[in-house]
């Protein structure tokens, strides 16, 4: 291809034209030709064509923009021949005066810089700082923003690769300096999606990049915190923080006074939080940076004067009635504070003495340092603070409960500070507050305070504080004066569960679960069950499935009614679980029993299996409660999941799989819904294994979609068989699920949802569309490629969930497109632009966006009608649309235009 090219401007002699115009079109076919080979040339090849634009650069004006792309491919060559790189900069910079040309030109300039950064940064730094000046020179008035972009990066790259700037320290701040702070608001069109937070962002990185510009910026920050613009002043702030971390306390000295006076008025006289919280984090890093200073007898303390000038304009404002500036220098002192431990020792030395002679609790100023000082800075206060907070805690004001509870979870957070003996103080003062106290807040805090000090100091509170609480629980229970609410119960259940999974595995812990709190539980959940309570068995659940020895006691008590292992045996004698009765509040009991013996290891033996089994069917089959026959069905197909290959599982699937068979096939039958309950559970149990059997009731499953009154419950029942269970029939439980069980059954049943499809009438294809969405949407995505057309077809169905599952289903697969979707993009570009001001509009213009990967050749004809499409989410209430159509019309922009993918 290059040689004909040649070949072709010879002959047409274009480059040696005396007429400009002629010599740009031969110089711009040349370049194009070269944004395609370049990775073909010769190191002799580039070092011709080097020099050739080179001299051309000298030539007449109009030649330039089509020279710069040339160069520009040339910049990417793996082949530069040495000094090249040097040598086109230097015409570069000689020749152009960058700033005269177009946005594109300027564009092809900056990233012939950032090519040769990244490849020849050796011999660039050769120039030393006639590099950073011809740079400088480059960027000088640019004003559009994706140049900028650019712009900074080259100049951040200058600074963070350590390039000498020799002279032009100065002139590169001031270039870059000029656009500080950020003012830029997009148009409401922009088709480029650059934000503000990007150009502040690539802003930052350069000016806090190296200390040489301490002495610029800080001055220049300090006069933008006195503009009355909001984002100025936090733009300012941020930039702060961000240089401070990079500075000594040397660059920063002279300006600390003028600082202080900023960062002290942002947060005096702010009416911003985010604000007030810059100027706080800013606070915090100046004082770090001070704190890294290295003291000699000849230096001045840094920290020590910053600190001073702090402590003068907050310290009295501590000690003053009005209390108007008591938390703003309250939060100060602590920001400065918090930066070391230096720090953290000065201020605290000069402000306690004057709080504890108060006695006034305040929020802890100082006190949520880490515990990982070797020495905390308030041990020679320790007693006084104590005693302050055990007084606080003994008040009746609310709010100064709160306050001790919280700067007493800060002491005991500092070592040393609490003894043995003020720990046991705390625990007893604890949980008289948990005991008495009725407001709330005061309780919640106390709460969280008990639970941080538990975790440092267990055997306190495992010695008193537990003790005393059961004790009050029992003689609660005992009076019979308080019933507890299902969400207490609840709570009370799953704080066990989080026991029983935590703690350690002993004799003596499992003795403990199985002898005693599971059978106790059981009790309970018996009690509330004949007395026709409901919402108990739901706390109840999770802590019973973790109970497998307790599985052939739960077991005789279903079957047999067996209560005698039960305390508080006050139950009917045979009392039968699993019968179907007037009882709903008994029947659903059923989920304890799928707790306890679905969560056992296949290895273990359930007891009575076959009559167990038998009776779950029967209560599936023929229980109106719907809990209660969910749960059997889930209990029955959890136990058929597991049990051991053979006849008698053959037996009782065919025997089962007979039975809903034949309630299903009758549209009169009044337990359809029961029977189809039992038939997807089992259908999965058995498809997870990879059971033959599981065939008869997924063909089963497939035939319901047609159905006229369960065919949508059938359509949700592909996501059941798709999905994992939380509480059954996962590995968590020990169930027998093979690896890949969903690429098969897709793999084996696609063909079929394909031709139902097709053979179904009108009304009922919303089904197989659901089912199809169900089925894909937990496939990968060369799974999904196979069933392109139906996807398309379900971008029709008017079910919101289905319309977003396919197209979460078709985004992934858009990005690596098949041909035969290529094939199909009128069908697809109709339906996802139809999409894009719907209640799915966004997962639709994630696709659009998708799209614009295709080969261009074959989306450029759908570009206009995309572009006027996508105008109206421009425009959309919700930030999330407007900021994935910006993205999306960007793309669809960018097509057709020279370079611009």
């Amino acid at each position: 291809m290059f040689p004909s090219a040649f070949f072709f401007l010879d002959r047409r002699l274009s480059l040696t034209s005396s007429q400009p115009h002629t010599r740009a079109r031969g110089v711009q076919l040349l370049s194009e030709v070269l944004h395609e080979c370049y990775g073909n040339l010769t190191e002799r090849e580039v070092e011709v064509l080097i020099a050739f634009y080179e001299n051309r650069l000298k030539d007449h004006y109009i030649i330039t923009p089509p020279v710069l792309q040339g160069l520009r491919a040339l910049t990417k060559c793996t082949v530069l021949p040495p000094g090249s790189a040097v040598s086109m900069l230097r015409s570069l910079f000689q020749d152009v005066h960058v700033q005269s040309l177009m946005l594109t030109e300027r564009s092809c300039v900056y990233n012939m810089l950032i090519n040769l950064m990244e490849t020849r940064e050796a011999e660039l730094k050769g120039l030393g700082a006639d590099f950073v000046f011809g740079f400088v020179q480059s960027m000088d008035g640019e004003r559009d923003p994706r140049n900028l972009l650019l712009a900074f990066q080259i100049a951040k790259n200058i600074i963070h690769r350590g390039y000498d700037l020799g002279k032009f320290t100065e002139e590169l701040f001031e270039v870059t300096s000029c656009y500080f702070p950020i003012d830029f608001t997009p148009p409401a069109n922009d088709p480029h999606g650059i934000t503000k937070e990007e150009l502040i962002e690539a802003l930052r990185a350069v000016l806090s990049g190296t200390p040489k510009f301490a002495e610029f910026l800080l001055p220049l920050i300090i006069e933008k915190l006195d503009s009355d613009v909001q984002s100025a002043k936090l733009d300012s702030l941020q930039t702060l923080t961000a240089c401070l971390s990079q500075y000594e306390h040397k660059d920063v000295a002279e300006f600390l006074e003028g600082l202080w006076t900023s960062l002290r008025r942002e947060v005096f006289q702010t009416s911003s939080e985010r604000i007030e919280s810059a100027g706080l984090a800013a606070l915090t890093t100046l004082t770090s940076c001070l704190s890294r200073s290295v003291l000699n007898s000849d230096s001045e303390d840094s920290l020590s004067t910053f600190l001073d000038l702090v402590l003068k304009d907050c310290k009295h404002h501590l000690c003053e009635p009005d209390l108007k500036l008591v938390w703003p220098s309250a939060k100060l002192l602590q920001a400065a504070c918090s930066a070391s431990n230096r720090a953290s020792h000065i201020i605290t030395a000069a402000v306690m003495p004057s709080l504890i002679d108060q006695c006034t609790v305040i929020p802890p100023v100082c006190l949520s340092r880490p515990s990982t000082l070797e020495e905390s800075v308030f041990s020679a206060f320790r007693e006084s603070l104590c005693s302050m907070v055990f007084s606080a805690l003994s008040e009746t004001n609310s709010s100064l409960q709160i306050t001790a509870t919280s700067m007493l979870t800060s002491l005991a957070q500092q070592t040393g500070l609490l003894l043995d003996s003020d720990i046991e103080l705390a625990v007893d003062h604890l949980t008289r507050l948990l005991l008495t106290e009725e407001d709330d807040r005061v309780s919640l805090a106390v709460v969280e305070c008990a639970g941080a000090l538990a975790a440092l100091h267990p055997a306190a509170f495992i010695t008193k504080l537990i003790p005393r609480l059961k004790t009050e629980i029992n003689v609660v229970l005992c009076s019979g004066s308080v019933g507890f609410s299902v969400e207490e119960v609840v709570l009370a259940c799953r704080s066990l569960q989080r026991i029983a999974e935590q703690v350690q595995d002993t004799e003596e812990t499992g003795q403990c679960f199985h002898e005693v709190i599971i059978p106790r539980l059981l009790s309970l959940a018996l009690q509330a069950a004949l007395q026709g309570l409901s919402g108990f068995l739901s706390g109840c659940f999770h802590v019973v499935r973790l109970a497998g020895q307790t599985a052939s006691r739960a077991v005789s008590l279903f079957l047999d009614g067996d209560v005698s292992f039960l305390p508080d045996n006050s139950f009917p004698s045979h009392i039968q679980l699993l019968k179907q009765g007037d009882s709903w509040s008994q029947s659903q009991m059923v989920c304890l029993l799928m707790g306890c013996v679905c969560s056992l290891p296949r290895s273990v033996e359930v007891p009575q299996i076959d009559q167990l089994l038998s009776q779950l069917e029967e209560m599936s089959c023929t229980c109106s409660h719907p809990l209660s026959y969910t749960s059997a069905a889930k209990c029955f197909a959890g136990l058929v999941n597991k049990r051991s290959q053979g006849d008698s599982l053959d037996s009782l699937i065919q025997r089962t799989t007979k039975r809903v068979c034949s309630e299903l096939d009758s549209t009169s039958s009044p337990v359809r819904t029961q029977a189809f309950t039992l038939m997807i559970w089992v259908a999965k149990a058995l498809l997870l294994r990879y059971h033959p059997l599981s065939t008869a009731l997924t063909d089963k499953l497939f035939s319901l979609l047609g159905d006229a009154d369960l065919g949508a419950m059938a359509a949700d029942g592909f996501s059941l068989l798709m999905s994992d269970s939380a509480d059954v029939l996962n590995r968590g439980c020990h169930a027998d699920v093979r690896i890949m069980y969903r690429q098969r059954f897709f793999s084996e049943n696609s063909a079929k949802l394909v031709q139902g499809f097709n053979a179904a009438p009108q009304e009922k294809k919303p089904n197989y569309l659901k089912a199809l969405s169900n089925i894909v949407n937990k496939l990968p995505k060369q799974e999904t490629v196979l069933l392109l057309s139906l996807l398309l077809e379900a971008l029709l169905c008017p079910d919101q969930g289905v319309q977003l599952s396919t197209l979460s289903c078709l985004e992934p697969v858009l990005i690596n497109p098949p041909p035969a979707l290529i094939q199909q993009l009128e069908a697809l570009v109709s339906r996802l632009l139809a999409l894009i001001c719907s209640s799915v509009r966004i997962a639709s213009l994630r696709c659009i966006h998708a799209l614009s990967r295709f080969p261009e050749h074959e989306i450029l004809p759908f570009r206009a009608r995309v572009l006027r499409a996508l105008a109206r989410p421009l425009d959309d209430k919700k930030r999330l649309v407007r900021s994935e159509a910006v993205q999306a019309r960007g793309e669809w922009f960018l097509l057709g235009s020279p370079g611009g993918r």
